[in-house]
Parts: C-alpha cells; structure tokens; sequence
C-alpha cells in the first residue's frame, strides 16, 4: 500500500495524475462548451436553459460534477507540487538562460497560466455555478425553467467581466497548447503515426474551444445575443 502511495508522489506519478486529470477536464470542456454555445441559436435563451435544465436534474451529470471537482483539485494541487519542484531542482538560474531553445514559453509557464484560469474559475463558479446549484435562480423563461441566460445576459454587461473572460481563454488556449499533447505523451500514447495527429487535434483544439468561450460573453455584451 505504501508503495502504491510513493508510486503517485513521485515524479513520474504525479505527471501522471496530471494527464489522467488533464484528459477529463478537456473532455468536460468539450460538453461545456457544446451546451453553452447553445445560446447562439438566439432565442432568448430558452434552448439554453432547456439545456442548463438537463444538465442540473440528470442524476448522471450531478455525479459527474463530484468526478470533475475532484479531479480538478487534483490538477491543481499537483501541477503546484510540479511548479515547486521544478523550481527546487534549479535552485540557482543559470547564468545564461536559453530554455527557449528547448521548449516554448507557455510550456515554462504552466504555473503562471494555470493560476490565471484558477481566478477566472473562481469568479465562474460564483457567478453561474453556485447560483444554479445552491442559492436558486431567481426567474423562468418561457418553458417554465430557470433563466440562467437571464443571468449570464445581466452578468456580461459589466466590461470588467467581459474582459476577465476573454483575457482568461488565451490564457486557456496557450495552457492547452502544452497539455493536449502533454496528457498523451505522459500517458505513454506516443506512436509514430499518431502523434503528429494529436499534436495537430491539440493545436485546433487550443484554438477553437477557447475561441468559442471568448465570443459567447463578447457576443452578449454587444448585443448580438439578447
């Protein structure tokens, strides 16, 4: 048993967890994604909310969301252990420093972006989340279900927000970039063949998924979704 235990807080295992985890919040960004976009049908939101219903009554997704609060903690709090470990490792920088010619700069700087989407998440899950799940939302739409487009049309009036979201998804697309294929890679899924493939699926994936969080809030708060 303890040696199941060293196994994960070692290096090797923590990088581990870091693409397990990583492979199941970019699947869960993937439904996000999809459900919010449903507010471009325009129609006021009742297809939206048709499906922010779903997604709070089904049994399924409800224990899902247990799953992915677990296994972003666990994200988190390991790629934290890997920041402070690379950087015990090099306690003195060289004098010279070329880590460029080695790797990008987003993929030395997972720590930094990855504490910028950790505010974005906080200010998130206060807005929308908590709100759906714990306090109530305080109007319906036609259909007879909560408005939440309501709230998210009322919250992307404030620039400062808008801004913060926007600001917070390249942020998303440059951590993506690194970890797409990183999460493969560590999972020990390198094949000649396919992992050219990833690599690319990683990059569209980094641009497009983000791409579409960003618009959604720009969209509103110009006026092209009421």
């Amino acid at each position: 048993m303890a040696s199941f235990g060293n196994a994960f807080s070692s290096s090797i295992g923590k990088k581990l967890i870091m693409g397990i985890t990583g492979l199941f919040l970019i699947s869960f960004l993937v439904v996000h994604c999809f459900l919010n976009s449903l507010i471009f049908v325009n129609d006021g939101g009742l297809t939206f909310n048709m499906g922010a219903h779903f997604m709070g009554t089904n049994w399924v997704i409800r224990t899902m969301e247990v799953v992915l609060f677990l296994g972003l903690l666990g994200h988190i709090y390991q790629g934290y252990n890997l920041t402070v470990q690379n950087q015990k490792a090099r306690p003195v920088r060289y004098a010279v420093n070329n880590g460029s010619a080695n790797s990008k700069w987003y993929s030395r700087s997972m720590g930094l972006l990855g504490t910028l989407l950790l505010i974005f998440l906080i200010v998130h899950i206060s807005k929308f989340w908590v709100m759906s799940r714990f306090t109530g939302i305080p109007t319906e739409d036609a259909n007879g279900n909560h408005d939440l487009f309501a709230v998210m049309v009322e919250t992307f009036q404030n620039p400062v927000i808008v801004a913060l979201y926007v600001l917070s998804m390249f942020s998303l697309a440059y951590h993506l970039l690194h970890g797409f294929a990183s999460a493969f890679q560590t999972l020990g899924w390198n094949h000649k063949k396919y992992t050219p493939v990833i690599r690319k699926t990683g990059v569209w994936f980094s641009i497009i998924i983000p791409f579409i969080f960003a618009l959604m809030p720009l969209a509103i708060y110009l006026g092209f979704i009421k």
